[in-house]
């Protein structure tokens, strides 16, 4: 397989994301719908063999291994066992919210997964911090979850960058989503400047927010 990966990969795309994810320096320079590709057609073959014995060295075998996971068909039971092993070799942003979005069982499965990701969101490691929160933002941002979404959000204590801006990106999606609920959230908020002033900053980029709104959201950015 890692034979494979070095044949699929570019040296220009390797430089490119390389410069995105500035705390890794193991990348081989596969494009992520050729992963993709890759992982759709693992899923359907051995893919616990697969994963028992894949590598981990560079970055796009984690990437490889956390979309597999996603495409699987299994029980619940068994793919959170896989997410529960996979979490810990998260060590960027973008194989944390690569393997997140993947997650699409989520969807059929609230009540089970808002469970295991639990204990994710209380967390004093960054990236099982931040795993737990790209699931809310992903998965969560509707009734009847908003409210204690927004609880939890407001409860996350870290200094760590890709925590903070996580939190500031699911507060933005919340907002998107949920204005009235979310509105309220930002008038009784415990957030730090930075990750407040990051969330209405998102806020204000978003197409789906209109320009009134926008400029009351400006007018909240703490000095």
């Amino acid at each position: 397989m890692k034979e494979h990966l070095f044949e699929l990969a570019e040296e220009d795309y390797r430089k490119f994301s390389a410069a995105l994810i500035p705390n890794i320096s193991n990348v081989m320079g596969v494009r992520l719908p050729i992963l993709r590709k890759l992982a759709k057609q693992i899923a359907k073959e051995d893919w616990r063999t697969y994963l028992e014995h894949a590598d981990q060295v560079f970055f796009e075998e984690v990437m490889l291994q956390g979309m597999v996971i996603g495409y699987v068909q299994t029980d619940l039971e068994e793919i959170l066992r896989y997410v529960a092993g996979f979490v810990p070799k998260i060590d960027n942003w973008s194989v944390c919210d690569s393997f997140c979005i993947g997650l699409k069982f989520t969807r059929m499965n609230g009540e089970q997964v808002w469970g295991f990701i639990q204990p994710y969101l209380c967390s004093t490691k960054e990236y099982e911090l931040r795993f737990g929160v790209v699931m809310l933002l992903n998965f969560y941002m509707e009734e009847p979850y908003i409210g204690r979404v927004l609880q939890l959000l407001d409860r996350i204590k870290h200094e760590g960058y890709y925590v903070k801006m996580a939190v500031a990106w699911a507060v933005s999606i919340a907002f998107v989503k949920q204005p009235e609920p979310t509105m309220a959230y930002l008038h009784s908020h415990t957030l730090d400047d930075f990750t407040f002033n990051k969330a209405l900053q998102k806020i204000t980029e978003s197409f789906r927010v209109d320009q009134d709104t926008k400029v009351l959201i400006r007018s909240m950015k703490r000095k």
